[in-house]
């Protein structure tokens, strides 16, 4: 007998999070193990059952998606991301292929596509919506954008634009650093290192850059 799939879904939108369950729980060869409404307690529900592949929402509450993501693959290196989003920024994909994500779909998919692409992804392939096929190439070297974005973020590393991402969400210092788990001086120094870079030192400024470069949704 084939062993079934294993699934965790991360969605903040209970709505989008019982719909899913319902239609993969449907399926014969899959399973989901639980639901969560946020990357921080989908991270230790994947450490605690290491699920074959994680649906994760982009645009959640508290620790961002892709910080979750990359904690989750450092804790199990086999599952698979599959990221979700009614949005497909360059940033937005570029940070899932910096992850090495099997997949991307945007929420405007049929709840079969989505069981195609866990499907796909389970043999080792990536499954991208055309929305997103548009905007990368795949060959010899893997997944990246086509199109480099030019803009002034690019000089940010991965840790930078997230604390951008988080500035512009409103998030405190101390807030930041209880989220991310890192001290609030390190989170200083991340902050005062991208003002400088980006020449930006007003937060409101910050977060209307953070907008514009789709990095968090207005």
């Amino acid at each position: 007998m084939t062993r079934s799939i294993s699934i965790i879904l991360v969605d903040d939108h209970a709505l989008v999070r019982d719909m899913l369950r319902q239609r993969l729980d449907q399926e014969a060869d899959m399973v989901v193990l639980g639901c969560e409404s946020n990357a921080q307690d989908a991270v230790q529900r994947c450490s605690a059952l290491r699920p074959d592949v994680v649906l994760l929402d982009i645009d959640m509450p508290g620790l961002s998606a892709f910080e979750g993501g990359r904690l989750i693959k450092n804790q199990c290196p086999d599952t698979r991301l599959i990221f979700l989003s009614a949005f497909f920024h360059n940033h937005y994909i570029d940070q899932a292929l910096a992850l090495e994500a099997a997949g991307y779909l945007t929420k405007n998919e049929l709840p079969d596509v989505v069981i195609q692409a866990i499907r796909q992804v389970m043999t080792g392939a990536v499954y991208f919506s055309e929305e997103v096929q548009a905007r990368i190439v795949i060959n010899r070297d893997g997944v990246q954008l086509a199109h480099t974005p030019e803009s002034r973020t690019r000089l940010l590393t991965e840790r930078e634009l997230e604390m951008l991402a988080y500035i512009a969400r409103g998030f405190s210092k101390k807030k930041i650093a209880r989220t991310v788990g890192i001290s609030v001086k390190t989170v200083e120094q991340h902050c005062a290192h991208l003002m400088d870079k980006l020449a930006i030192h007003d937060r409101v400024e910050l977060a209307r850059l953070a907008i514009r470069e789709g990095l968090v949704e207005p």
